[in-house]
């Protein structure tokens, strides 16, 4: 019997319009162009501006776009499951409200929460809906509104986050393209170091954690940045041991966009050059779930069919993780 894989046919990102510079940052923190770039590498971020505009808004235009790049129609999708941390509400699932916004009556759909490693860990999940011959078409979404949740008197985490997403398309394959094996991990005890400390069942909003700017995202700069550096490099390198894959092999590196220091060090890891990491932090910030599609997005020309693409990210919590790709077309 031939295997059946899931293969990514089609990638499309959207990001809002506005731009927030490191420049305009000057005016709200004290810190400067040339210390965020030098510790981050992000120049800017965008930001979604405007009353009742939640991540949803953020997934239904990336959705929309890949419908029409691929030929589908909304009605074509059986599954669709949404990365994200910052979903429009608790519930409905914000993976609800792009469907119901894209006219996807035939699709069921759940949010996944996972961090920064949320789309991972989403493409894995919606790949097995694939490979055991369940669904046809899935569409996996990673998107965040991060700028609801930051606390931009806090010159720590203001600098690094932005607003944006993409979603991509699963289908069937039987020539051997598509996601080929992934590794995922987590470790709770992270928790102390990223999270957001009220608004959940734990803490919920009152006026005393309003006044106490508990509903922000809290980081401890230097523990998430050792964890995260050996960590994506590791199973990044795991996944290409486990898959007898050398850095020759490798075609392209998709990492999170975090932190340019913790991109670089999971490419030397894995012995791969500069010229085969997708980088978009520069522009973007850090999206959370929605940086690795918008690197799929923003390079998708530049991949051929057959292409070994790693995947990896760590986000908090801890999570963290791998998937090994080949890319099934060239683009049009």
């Amino acid at each position: 019997m031939t295997k059946i894989t899931a293969a990514i046919t089609g990638v499309h990102g959207w990001v809002p319009d506005y731009v927030l510079t490191n420049k305009e940052l000057e005016t709200m923190v004290e810190t400067n162009d040339e210390w965020i770039t030098s510790r981050t590498g992000i120049k800017e971020r965008r930001i979604l501006k405007g009353e009742n505009q939640g991540t949803s808004v953020i997934g239904t235009q990336a959705v929309k776009g890949l419908l029409e790049k691929t030929g589908n129609e909304a009605e074509d999708i059986d599954l669709l499951i949404c990365a994200t941390t910052t979903p429009d509400m608790l519930f409905p699932a914000t993976a609800n409200v792009i469907s119901n916004n894209l006219g996807a009556k035939n699709a069921f759909s759940y949010d996944l929460q996972a961090a920064c490693s949320g789309f991972i860990f989403a493409l894995a999940t919606a790949s097995q809906f694939i490979e055991t011959g369940k669904y046809k078409k899935v569409v996996v979404v990673g998107a965040d509104k991060m700028s609801s949740i930051i606390d931009y008197q806090d010159r720590q985490t203001c600098i690094i986050f932005g607003d944006g997403g993409g979603a991509v398309l699963l289908e069937p394959n039987t020539e051997g393209f598509g996601i080929k094996d992934s590794i995922l991990h987590t470790d709770g005890s992270g928790e102390q170091f990223l999270h957001m400390k009220a608004g959940g069942s734990r803490k919920p909003a009152t006026h005393e954690t309003l006044d106490n700017r508990e509903h922000y995202v809290f980081q401890e700069g230097s523990q998430v940045f050792k964890f995260a550096v050996t960590n994506m490099a590791d199973v990044a390198a795991d996944i290409m041991a486990k898959n007898n894959l050398t850095s020759d092999d490798v075609s392209w590196l998709v990492p999170h966009q975090a932190n340019k220091r913790i991109i670089d060090a999971t490419a030397n890891r894995m012995g791969v050059s500069s010229d085969k990491v997708m980088l978009n932090i520069h522009k973007f910030g850090n999206t959370t779930s929605g940086t690795i599609p918008l690197c799929l997005w923003e390079y998708e020309n530049q991949m051929k069919k057959g292409d070994n693409i790693i995947l990896a990210a760590f986000g908090g919590g801890f999570t963290w993780g791998s998937i090994y790709i080949k890319w099934a077309y060239d683009s049009k």
